[in-house]
């Protein structure tokens, strides 16, 4: 009797094992995975009652139009998911999230516009993504950056007019890719996927299928086709700007910047302001052609002590002490980013030039001449300082109550003399 309920109670473990939906036909790998196969069956949803010991679950060429966040709760183990050629056009979000064990994945052939790509950070296991062949338009840059094993991925045939610089970076595993039969745009922004694919060891359809279908004048050309010339990266130089008058200035001292750039396309210019009350971001001119200040759209106020114009040009009037601080502007195109800084410092003595040497030996003197128009920041140290040193007149000192002014006749610059990135 004993063996004979051994027998019965093995026969119902692997009966419970193998459990399995009427649609799936379900059997035991040689390796021991258990298979659900459940393909051609004309499913229009994941099939419930699924055993938890499914590793493979074929759902391949069925009429599946949507995945819930539930629809793989029962298959916690499973290590290959095969769902091409289905009518997939939506995603929850949790849909992947806890197949931690997911090897491939394959979601090819289906009309997916989006997807829930934050299920993929928990998937670090994942060797082999098919996406290709459906309608996404677009990728999130760090989509895939968790997928450390990642060997092989297929984007081909989709609606992708671009992809983001970074894409496909944090990828050491990666040695297949395949991106052809999307629609290109081939502006500068896709300028870094020709550099990237002319260094990579990663194996890419021929360039040939790779095309441009925008702008005109490239268009049917490869993206590996892009001439050097139509995108150039930002190069950036900051000078600082004074007065030529040697009076004293007893309405304060404006501060001027200019910021020069060029590339191609034309960089915007931006402008961070770091000083020890604030940090303020400028991303655009604040002066009108009629002078009129009119501060961007959502502008936080203390950006109106800042004028910025349209030609690169930032002043700040009546420049004081809680103004010191880290000024930088940044170039900005599609090809990249380029900024430069300068720290701004200012000082008050009867002989500037005496106290600027004993306080910082480093300091340049510029010869005893009044102040420069237009001088540049030197490009060959990091963190170049500029020291503005103000004379306050004995005179302006015996004043009841004056406030020291500046005399833009005097100018000190440390660590050289122009800035440029």
């Amino acid at each position: 009797m004993a063996p004979l309920l051994c027998c019965v109670g093995i026969a119902a473990l692997l009966a419970a094992g193998l459990a399995c939906p009427r649609s799936c036909v379900c059997s035991v790998k040689k390796n021991g995975r258990l298979l659900a196969e459940c393909a051609y069956r004309d499913l229009q949803e994941v099939p419930a009652g699924l055993s938890p010991n499914v590793t493979i679950l074929t759902l391949s060429a069925n009429r599946i139009g949507s995945l819930r966040a539930t629809s793989f709760s029962e298959v916690p183990d499973v290590q290959s998911l095969w769902l091409g050629y289905n009518q997939i056009s939506a995603v929850e979000a949790g849909a992947f999230a806890r197949l931690v064990h997911l090897k491939n994945l394959d979601l090819s052939h289906n009309k997916m516009l989006d997807f829930p790509w934050k299920d993929l950070r928990n998937l670090s296991g994942l060797q082999i993504l098919k996406m290709n062949n459906n309608r996404l338009a677009g990728l999130p840059r760090g989509a895939f950056h968790s997928l450390k094993d990642l060997r092989s991925l297929w984007l081909n045939d989709n609606e992708l007019t671009t992809l983001a610089e970074g894409t496909f970076d944090h990828l050491p595993s990666l040695s297949q890719l395949q991106i052809f039969n999307n629609p290109f745009n081939c502006s500068c922004k896709v300028f870094w996927l020709k550099k990237w694919t002319e260094n990579t060891s990663v194996s890419i359809t021929k360039g040939g299928s790779i095309l441009c279908t925008a702008p005109g004048r490239l268009k049917g050309r490869a993206v590996t086709d892009i001439p050097d010339h139509f995108c150039v990266a930002p190069s950036v130089q900051l000078t600082y700007l004074s007065n030529l008058d040697n009076a004293v200035m007893y309405d304060g001292l404006t501060l001027t910047l200019h910021c020069s750039v060029a590339g191609n396309p034309l960089p915007e210019i931006r402008w961070k302001i770091q000083t020890s009350s604030q940090s303020t971001e400028i991303n655009g001119p604040n002066v009108a052609r009629d002078g009129n200040v009119q501060p961007p759209r959502h502008a936080k106020q203390s950006q109106e002590r800042f004028l910025v114009f349209k030609n690169g040009t930032m002043a700040i009037p009546n420049f004081s002490k809680e103004d010191e601080g880290i000024y930088t502007c940044l170039a900005v195109n599609d090809v990249g980013t380029r900024e430069v800084s300068v720290n701004v410092a200012l000082a008050g003595s009867e002989n500037p030039a005496n106290d600027l040497l004993r306080d910082a030996p480093q300091a340049s003197h510029l010869g005893g001449r009044s102040c420069y128009k237009g001088d540049d920041l030197d490009p060959s140290g990091a963190g170049e300082k500029l020291v503005i040193v103000y004379h306050v007149p004995r005179e302006a000192r015996s004043r009841a109550g004056a406030v020291p002014q500046a005399c833009l006749g005097t100018l000190l610059l440390t660590l050289g003399l122009a800035l440029r990135c």
